[in-house]
């Protein structure tokens, strides 16, 4: 039984590698030197540093999560509602200061944006096939 209206082995390929990249940030538990090169950060101050490993476990969480609905259709809908509210939090967070969006690398907009839009999609057609009668 397929999962959704799209080919399965997309929507799992999609969101393995979704979910890799949204947990890359965990790189900074092991190496504080990653938010220099991520998030352009060379600041010193431990409390910086713990608040930006502490987001580094949080992105491994969610992208672990996403790994997951991968493979488990009924967390498709629910993951992909908390990554949509985190990775819009996110935007609106950086993007209305020029400050930091001057520091903020291109990829990393372009990726939340286009996980929103392809997560948004997923939730629209799961939720079809699941109001579907040959879907129960």
């Amino acid at each position: 039984m397929r999962t959704s209206a799209l080919p399965s082995h997309a929507v799992r390929t999609t969101l393995l590698l979704m979910g890799l990249i949204t947990a890359l940030p965990a790189l900074a538990l092991i190496d504080a030197y990653t938010l220099e090169w991520t998030y352009q950060v060379t600041e010193t101050d431990p409390m910086v540093i713990a608040l930006l490993q502490h987001r580094g476990a949080l992105q491994l969480a969610l992208g672990a999560a996403i790994a997951w609905a991968a493979f488990d259709a009924r967390a498709r809908i629910p993951v992909a509602a908390a990554a949509i509210a985190t990775k819009s939090v996110f935007l609106a967070l950086i993007l209305p200061d020029e400050r930091l969006r001057t520091d903020l690398s291109a990829f990393s907009v372009y990726f939340d944006l286009a996980c929103i839009v392809l997560l948004a999609a997923l939730i629209a057609l799961e939720s079809h096939r699941r109001r579907r009668p040959s879907a129960r």
